[in-house]
């Protein structure tokens, strides 16, 4: 709270005196709020002590704690080889394909197992699904907690080699005790893994906490417990991430739509029909403008701040989409649901949807409420 410091002059009438206020000259009253300004300034607060204040609100428990904080380690390990690869001989192929049958970059491998590495020694993770792995992985280190954490550790990998922007995506489940894995002597590792695999396979809305990690000209780390959206920058010089964005709102309507228009011709005509229209001069006799990154977790910061649309639909050779539901999908539509967004596949509510397999895709449309709405009247 400022306090507005004031002169008392001390008049004297006759026998009575009486205290006038003065206004302080204008030079003493700025050198007060600069003072103050500079007392702001250096007030930051970081991701550790703002996830301590969540703790002690009771918004998550202390086993999340040490897993979010796990993530926000690994996150600082990939910015700084992404940072470096060129010069460390980290960019190109790895020379080996994953289980959707996409050549994997060498960042791919090395950054999944930083993930995996982290949360193994949280001791607090009990599940784990990357977009790496062919099927969810137990730990066997966990001590408490047993969360499921789902991942894409290099979203949009293929900017890596040009220093493009790329992100990495997580989403957290709470602990499944179904799905600790204890064979006895009727079960087998395909049973456990079997079970292990359906209680991955949750939908959106179950999630307790998701976010993703811009590594671009900042390094952002954004995240949702459920009551409101969060960003934190990293600061270079003292290694942490800094609160630099409360409770970010998205704005109801944008004038930005990204959509992948080199795949125009295999979309189906209600699309076309809609993309045709944000192509028009609007009212202000200008059209909206196309912007698309080739990276989702760019894309999504980018519509938090800024509003628009984001569009991966299906199309002729894709019927499914292109985009993993259960570790891109959903963290992100539940990011933007939390920042008063929406997110569907054309149909439902992409938090509605429960996966059938780990790896399941499914076409996504997210962004700005009125130009989700917009997009729905064409579909319909």
């Amino acid at each position: 709270m400022s306090v507005r410091p004031i002169i008392f002059l001390l008049i004297s009438t006759g026998v009575q005196r009486k205290a006038v206020e003065l206004p302080l000259p204008e030079t003493v009253t700025q050198q007060v709020q600069n003072k103050e300004q500079r007392k702001t300034q250096f007030a930051l607060e970081n991701l550790t002590s703002w996830l301590l204040k969540q703790e002690l609100a009771g918004n998550i428990d202390a086993e999340l704690t040490v897993v979010l904080s796990s993530i926000s380690l690994a996150c600082k390990q990939i910015a700084s080889l992404l940072q470096r690869s060129s010069i460390i001989n980290l960019t190109g192929g790895q020379g080996t394909i994953n289980v959707q049958g996409e050549d994997q970059k060498k960042l791919d491998v090395i950054s999944n197992e930083l993930f995996c590495n982290c949360l193994r020694s949280s001791g607090r993770t009990g599940i784990i699904a990357s977009e790496e792995e062919d099927v969810p992985v137990a730990v066997e280190e966990t001590y408490s907690g047993n969360y499921i954490v789902v991942f894409d550790p290099i979203d949009g990998s293929a900017n890596i080699d040009t220093a493009l922007t790329t992100g990495s995506i997580f989403g957290i489940y709470g602990p499944d005790e179904q799905c600790l894995i204890d064979l006895d002597d009727n079960s087998t590792l395909d049973k456990a893994r079997e079970k292990c695999i359906i209680n991955v396979c949750q939908p959106g809305r179950n999630l307790l906490v998701a976010g993703y990690c811009l590594y671009s000209s900042s390094v952002v780390f954004t995240i949702s417990l459920g009551k409101g959206v969060f960003a934190f920058t990293l600061d270079p010089t003292y290694g942490e991430f800094v609160l630099t964005h409360e409770n970010i709102k998205i704005p109801e309507s944008g004038k930005i739509y990204s959509f992948n228009e080199g795949n125009y011709d295999l979309w189906d005509d209600k699309l076309k029909n809609y993309l045709d229209h944000l192509r028009q001069p609007g009212s202000n006799g200008k059209p909206y403008s196309g912007r698309y990154i080739g990276c989702l977790v760019g894309e999504i910061h980018r519509m938090l701040l800024r509003g628009g649309i984001y569009g991966n639909p299906k199309n002729k050779n894709s019927k499914n989409g292109n985009l993993r539901l259960l570790y891109e999908c959903a963290p992100m539509s539940f990011l933007i649901e939390q920042a008063s967004g929406t997110a569907i596949d054309g149909v439902q509510r992409i938090l509605d949807i429960v996966p059938e397999q780990v790896h399941q895709r499914t076409p996504i449309f997210i962004g700005s409420p009125d130009e989700v709405q917009k997009l729905q009247k064409y579909l319909a």
